[in-house]
């Protein structure tokens, strides 16, 4: 047998789509090009790949077999790759991670040490809210994405990052007592994140969980007007502790306890099962495994500490 890396691609990326068609797309190629290298690729077989039927491909049992050898061999190569690229000290290429809006105050701490020390990569971070996360990661646009609520109808691999959690916040220019019961509770004016933020759906299940009725809100669309709004005295709201570091040091802000606070939620950084990682996603994922307790202890001991 004589077959190429590229003819390895080109059958794995039609048994991911069973589509030439849908292959040529997503490999930048003509589609007679996929074909020429499919049927190359099948003739060193003599037992059939696939099969056309009723003008639709299939994959063969067989053909599913070589698949699956087909991607770990194209593993290996990205390895062997960025192995080489990290000894001669030449790394280079794009990382492109989404993350949810308050992962804004973590990322860049498990990204910084990386892109120092790998000039050569090209960082591309977007940050939004949680429903357009998980969105770039379905289409394939990213290479990451850090989340504190794992998708479940994407299958996914993951890394957890570190322990998120919210607390009830409200201003210190206020006359609330620094710890409250339900009925107090339920007189709060809350302000509230926008649909499709993990931060709101955490506090929702909080409040629907725990029976308390629905008190007069206020819907804004990121963390940092959240805060803001709070700090004016506006209303109150659970945050995520990890972004509102020095406004608790400058006593612009407290935590009001309140029984079941806070919620306890993961960062995780995850991304597509199917994915081909590039050699700079590979260097970084492995940069995380072998640095994140390290980043966690020198940079979030604060946080860590307070419950």
């Amino acid at each position: 047998m004589n077959y190429t890396l590229h003819q390895l691609q080109v059958f794995l990326k039609v048994t991911e789509k069973e589509s030439i068609t849908k292959a040529a797309e997503d490999l930048f190629l003509t589609q007679p090009a996929v074909s020429i290298q499919l049927k190359n690729f099948q003739d060193q077989f003599s037992i059939p790949l696939t099969e056309v039927v009723g003008r639709k491909l299939y994959v063969t049992d067989f053909g599913w077999e070589i698949a699956e050898a087909a991607e770990k061999i194209i593993e290996l190569v990205y390895a062997i790759n960025y192995k080489s690229s990290a000894y001669e000290g030449s790394l280079s290429g794009k990382l492109k991670i989404s993350i949810v809006s308050t992962g804004k105050y973590v990322m860049p701490f498990f990204l910084s040490d990386f892109i120092n020390n790998n000039s050569g990569v090209e960082l591309y971070m977007d940050v939004t809210n949680k429903s357009k996360v998980v969105q770039s990661l379905e289409k394939n646009e990213v290479d990451f994405a850090l989340v504190s609520v794992l998708p479940e109808h994407l299958k996914i691999s993951c890394v957890e990052l570190m322990e998120n959690k919210l607390f009830l916040v409200g201003s210190t220019r206020g006359k609330i007592s620094s710890k409250m019961n339900k009925k107090g509770f339920e007189k709060l004016p809350l302000i509230y994140r926008e649909e499709g933020s993990a931060t709101r759906a955490a506090m929702e299940n909080f409040i629907r969980q725990n029976n308390i009725p629905a008190s007069r809100k206020i819907e804004l669309t990121s963390n940092e007007a959240v805060k803001q709004a709070v700090m004016a005295g506006l209303g109150y709201s659970i945050m995520p502790l990890i972004g509102i570091k020095n406004e608790l040091i400058n006593k612009d802000l407290q935590i009001i306890e309140v029984a079941g606070l806070p919620i306890r939620t993961t960062w995780n950084l995850v991304w597509l099962s199917s994915k081909k990682l590039s050699p700079a996603a590979m260097a970084f994922l492995d940069y995380i495994r072998q640095e994140k307790d390290r980043i966690i202890l020198e940079t979030f001991n604060w946080f860590q500490a307070m419950d």
